[in-house]
């Protein structure tokens, strides 16, 4: 049975067929139409017929990046593209004819790494997106856990520091404002305007204009800011880990995201963080911290998967 998987980020459309065994056959891309996010059914629809073309498809799969509902058909709040209630399954439905299941995108990509992934040998697992901000995505028991309302898992709003950082969620202190890539590339841009003489090679590499890009590469060449503004973002990820587990006592720990491409500058010292951090520590297992397994097509995979198993 074949399935067509859609992961929609901020900027691009990402859609690949994939099998049972979660190989992806054929891919297609577009753009993300951000600024009329009344069409991006219709982009989603365009790279179906695409793929579909030769194919028997037997359902449609959508990650998004937002809160969906219970029914997994409408996404409720999405900042990224100002959806608010947006019914996007009828949507697609309506102009595929296919059984279209939506999903939120870091939940899809949670699926993927547990069945064809990282956590493929766990049924207990956490997964944390480490990107612009933080997402995550829990199994338990083998099963995707999405709470009540279908909008659990949003680890990145775990309020870590009272009256902290202002978030773009609205609260205060939340996890993603100290453990994210955006925080990462904080971080160095105020030590770079604080005490310049430490960050000597990113402001070389950077000219006027300091990217997580740059970060990662100045680290890597040992600039003094870079390294700190990483030293702090394994700190504050393996103390949220450590929370997590308090509460969860999951098997298994899984980092992806974006950020985790830099994973030798920051996954050891987080795992290390962790375990110092974690309550009971001396007289309970420590959970495994891996790395993510499938990359930035998890999305799209998760998503087919889960349509498969509608």
């Amino acid at each position: 049975m074949l399935t067509i998987g859609i992961d929609i980020g901020g900027t691009k459309v990402a859609a690949g067929v994939v099998d049972e065994e979660g190989t992806i056959l054929a891919q297609a891309l577009r753009p993300t139409p951000a600024d009329r996010p009344d069409q991006v059914a219709e982009t989603v629809a365009d790279v179906v017929r695409e793929l579909s073309a030769d194919r028997q498809i037997e359902a449609i799969g959508v990650g998004a990046a937002g809160f969906v509902d219970e029914t997994r058909s409408v996404v409720r709040f999405a900042p990224n593209l100002a959806w608010r209630e947006e019914p996007l399954q009828k949507k697609i439905t309506e102009l595929v004819g296919l059984p279209v299941v939506v999903e939120n995108d870091a939940n899809a990509m949670a699926w993927a790494e547990s069945k064809f992934g990282a956590g493929r040998d766990q049924d207990h697992i956490v997964c944390i997106t480490v990107g612009t901000g933080i997402g995550g995505g829990l199994i338990f028991d083998g099963a995707l856990y999405r709470g009540r309302w279908g909008m659990g898992a949003e680890l990145g709003h775990m309020q870590v520091v009272p009256e902290g950082k202002k978030c773009g969620c609205g609260n205060l202190g939340c996890w993603e404002q100290y453990a994210s890539g955006n925080a990462l590339v904080a971080h160095a841009r105020e030590i770079s305007t604080a005490t310049p003489e430490r960050a000597r090679i990113l402001l070389e590499l950077a000219g006027g204009s300091i990217e997580g890009e740059e970060v990662t590469e100045a680290a890597r060449q040992g600039d003094e800011a870079c390294l700190e503004a990483f030293a702090s973002l394994a700190e504050w990820l393996g103390q949220g880990m450590a929370d997590l587990a308090a509460i969860l006592d999951p098997g298994c720990f899984i980092v992806g995201g974006g950020v985790s491409r830099a994973s030798d500058l920051f996954l050891d010292r987080a795992r290390d963080s962790f375990q110092r951090r974690l309550t009971g520590r001396g007289h309970r297992p420590f959970a495994e911290v891996r790395l993510a397994e499938l990359g930035a097509s998890a999305g799209l995979v998760g998503a087919a998967d889960l349509a498969r198993q509608r």
